[in-house]
């Protein structure tokens, strides 16, 4: 099999990518065990997700398949919400958004006069959960860019605009990218703030050796691998690994 060639953002295309041509694709999540995952599921985080979260999660499964795996995990998003509530943050921005069921999840747990700017290419992915989030009540929060992340942090960045003005960052995206993403991000993010970056144990594949790695993971994995050194050893932030849906890393900013 050849590289792998990423285009766009998003765990979202990187993950289409794979799960089109890799028949073994790892599953994802930290929990392997399948019957512990379905307890937890069923017991605690089926019955508490949103209606609509359920709606774009049942229309993601029938537009894309399989390849729905590209969304977060639904404890990951009753995660994301609760965190919004605890910290009753007002600007926020999400790298990365798929068919949106993060995006809404995020937008759930903040108050009415939040704002989320969401950024991602695939406009047509987007506007599958649209309807749902407009149905949650959540639409007037958001703020979609139909663009690649890197122009859009650019453009800010050189207009000197919204410089430490973001509570919350969310990056679900190319994954060799994640690295990239850090700089002007922390340069957006207030004192006090948190990036998170989702997958951040990549299907297990960060404690594997090079090369037992699938030839077409490794750019991703390395990615990560990359982006988990530097943030253990930056001064400038605190970090917390946490174990949930495929890894997620928040890094508060000093």
């Amino acid at each position: 099999m050849g590289r792998l060639k990423l285009k766009g953002i998003g765990n979202k295309q990187t993950i289409l990518w794979l799960m089109n041509r890799l028949p073994n694709f790892p599953p994802k999540g930290i929990l392997q065990l399948e019957e512990l995952k379905e307890y937890i599921f069923k017991t605690s985080v089926y019955p508490r997700e949103h209606e609509e979260l359920k709606h774009i999660r049942e229309a993601t499964i029938n537009k894309y398949g399989l390849r729905s795996i590209a969304s977060v995990p639904v404890d990951e998003g009753l995660f994301l919400t609760m965190l919004m509530k605890i910290m009753n943050r007002k600007k926020t921005l999400e790298i990365g958004v798929f068919t949106g069921y993060s995006l809404l999840a995020t937008a759930l747990g903040l108050a009415d006069d939040a704002q989320v700017t969401a950024i991602d290419t695939d406009k047509e992915a987007y506007e599958i959960g649209l309807p749902f989030i407009r149905k949650a009540g959540v639409d007037r929060k958001i703020n979609f860019i139909n663009s690649d992340a890197e122009s859009v942090l650019t453009k800010i960045l050189d207009n000197n605009e919204g410089l430490e003005e973001i509570d919350f960052a969310f990056v679900d995206a190319e994954k060799h990218k994640y690295k990239k993403y850090h700089e002007p991000l922390l340069k957006l993010v207030k004192a006090g703030g948190i990036i998170a970056y989702d997958n951040t144990l990549f299907f297990g594949l960060v404690a594997q050796q090079e090369n037992t790695v699938q030839e077409n993971l490794r750019i991703a994995t390395n990615g990560i691998l990359e982006l988990n050194e530097f943030l253990a050893n930056d001064s400038r932030i605190e970090i917390s690994q946490i174990s949930i849906g495929d890894g997620l890393t928040l890094c508060r900013r000093l």
